[in-house]
């Protein structure tokens, strides 16, 4: 464990002075700059709140890291070699040799943002300060507490709990408890934070009730799923650790019930539709989704969406070399053909999981399919993935004259003189080639549409995270319906997030319908860190993560007696597609071992507390 006797509240206090600066400003005229006392922070209203700003600052960027947990799924494949990604995906992973691990779920960090969390909730009962602000305070740091806690069980199943900050000279050696254990202190911090904070209205990147009861719905329901269930199974991943003994149909209705109450909480964006609407406003609501998480304020008829999200507010930003308008997803994902990174690029077997816009299943045996790939498909498509022709943005000055048409330009086309012209957003592009796809896709999703707005950290593209949003809390409502012998209900809520994607009603049942909602959650869910956890509990990583990540090979050739457009632009008319895929092992060669399920407690943190036990496999 982290050698957590080191971490004062003065030393976080000191990190989170900036803060209160701007909350304070008298406060500077009359205290040393250098020096917070205990007693003066929980005395005074705005140096309490800061501290807990500071508490929420160990949510980091959300899913908006350069390197994303979509590509240690098969949403997407991490495109730089020689980075820290496949050794999660490769197997070989250790505690000594650890892949990328985001301090918003890492270890150490975590127990550090507990320890933050246990100060606050050791001093704030004695606080002088306002009852009401003392109470929401509270609130909010019970359910942070929670949402630290439900990181370290979702990567490294049960953990040591511990709820207080120790102190100097106690003996910091504990063991892991249980996995029930775990969720049960878990399901009691948010029970208390949203008995706290109820009939507190939603502040972007703040804790309200609605997000306690949505996160747990959430842990209730990955706690009963198979992964966590002892009978299905085996070794060291079926002890308490990891697993709770006998049947899952009670802790499938408990979370049934923690779904039917955060669904009862919330009214959600769109969701009350009596049929598909068009594919346009179909796309133009997913975007809107991603844009800010369905905004009542913007739409006062449409609802809200978004629960708990990483704001784009200086209140929740750490201190780092990263601006606020690092925040999005452009610049770590788009094409370079823009100056952007392409970190983590869409691979096609999520590309082929989008079903056509009439709700059939997308088949490469089908010649229409084969032949037009990206045509007719699910409004979230579109709003999702860029892909070769795509129209996107206008290009920066210094590459506008090569692509007037703003396509995107994954491919290489005939130039009418036997050789080929590569796509300016290829890796063999003569734009920051090092930075092309992999895979012919780039990730659109989380990305200003505005064609004003460029995809540079100096942009200033401000746009929310979605940790918890209504629609996810629908989607684990579903689930708990289908697992409790509920389809005609689930296939309703199906169908609800369905029409405001413009897509048709399904009527599938038994496992059809659990597979069709299986897929409805990874498509409505991409890139919202969701898949690589879904995988796990389900059991099925080892046909879905351990495969091996599928790329596009696109050409073009002109049709007889047409001419190359110069400069090169998307156009059927003049030139014949083909589209090939393969699996790319540029950068890793994936596999599955059942290890995987959960990740490497490093060898410090095993070497630091003798009693905490290593995950199995390792």
């Amino acid at each position: 464990m982290k050698n957590i006797n080191k971490v004062s509240v003065f030393g976080c206090l000191l990190a989170v002075l900036l803060f209160a600066v701007s909350c304070n400003q008298d406060f500077l005229d009359t205290r040393p700059l250098d020096k917070i006392s205990s007693d003066a922070t929980w005395s005074d209203a705005a140096l309490a709140e800061a501290y807990v700003f500071g508490v929420y600052s160990f949510l980091e960027y959300g899913g908006f890291e350069e390197y994303g947990l979509s590509s240690y799924s098969d949403e997407a494949l991490y495109t730089h070699s020689g980075r820290p990604i496949p050794p999660v995906n490769e197997g070989t992973e250790s505690p000594t040799n650890l892949a990328y691990m985001s301090p918003s779920y890492e270890w150490g960090n975590m127990y550090l943002a507990i320890r933050e969390a246990n100060i606050a909730l050791q001093e704030l009962p004695g606080a002088t300060i306002d009852e009401a602000v003392k109470n929401r305070l509270t609130g909010e740091i019970h359910f942070l507490r929670a949402y630290y806690y439900q990181q370290l069980l979702r990567f490294y199943g049960g953990v040591p709990i511990i709820d207080r900050p120790y102190g100097l000279g106690e003996d910091y050696s504990i063991s892991r408890n249980s996995y029930a254990d775990v969720v049960d202190f878990i399901v009691a911090d948010l029970d208390k934070a949203a008995t706290m904070l109820e009939g507190i209205s939603r502040t972007s990147g703040r804790a309200t009730t609605l997000a306690a009861l949505a996160l747990k719905a959430r842990v209730l329901m990955y706690a009963a799923s198979d992964l966590h269930d002892a009978s299905k199974v085996s070794g060291d991943m079926a002890g308490e650790t990891f697993a709770y003994a006998g049947g899952q149909e009670g802790r499938w209705q408990t979370a049934k019930t923690a779904a039917k109450a955060a669904l009862d909480a919330g009214s959600g964006y769109k969701l009350d539709l009596g049929g598909p609407v068009s594919a346009e406003e179909g796309q133009a609501n997913y975007i809107a989704l991603a844009m800010g998480g369905g905004s009542a304020s913007a739409d006062p008829a449409g609802g809200e969406d978004m629960i708990f999200d990483r704001s784009a507010t200086i209140d929740f930003t750490q201190e780092s070399n990263w601006p606020l308008g690092g925040l999005h997803n452009g610049i770590n994902n788009g094409p370079n053909g823009y100056h952007n990174w392409a970190g983590n690029t869409p691979i096609q077997q999520l590309v082929d999981d989008y079903e056509m816009l009439d709700g059939s299943r997308f088949d490469w045996d089908n010649p229409d399919h084969a032949t037009t790939p990206y045509e007719n498909r699910d409004p979230r498509f579109y709003g999702t993935v860029l892909y070769d022709g795509a129209d996107w943005k206008p290009r920066p000055s210094d590459v506008a004259a090569l692509d007037p048409a703003n396509q995107i330009q994954s491919g290489a086309y005939d130039n009418g003189a036997g050789g080929l012209i590569n796509g300016i957003d290829t890796r063999e592009s003569a734009i920051e080639n090092w930075n092309g796809s992999r895979t012919a896709y780039y990730s659109r999703k989380f990305t200003d549409p505005d064609p004003s707005v460029q995809d540079n950290l100096s942009s200033g593209q401000a746009i929310p995270y979605p940790f918890l949003r209504y629609t996810e809390v629908v989607l684990n409502y579903v689930e708990t319906l289908l697992e409790t012998g509920d389809e005609a209900t689930a296939r309703d809520w199906l169908n609800r997030i369905r029409f405001r994607a413009g897509m048709p009603a399904i009527d599938d049942s038994g496992a059809a319908l659990v597979e069709r909602y299986r897929n409805e959650r990874r498509i409505e869910l991409a890139y919202e860190e969701h898949r690589y956890h879904d995988a796990r509990r389900w059991l099925i990583a080892p046909e879905t993560l351990g495969r091996g990540a599928e790329a596009m090979n696109v050409r073009a050739t002109l049709k007889p007696g047409q001419s190359p457009h110069v400069p090169y632009r998307y156009d059927p008319e003049v030139y014949d597609y083909s589209y090939e895929v393969f699996i790319n092992t540029d950068v890793e060669t994936r596999t599955w071992l059942d290890r995987m399920y959960y990740r490497p407690i490093s060898r410090d943190e095993v070497q630091r507390n003798a009693s905490l036990a290593q995950n199995p496999g390792y």
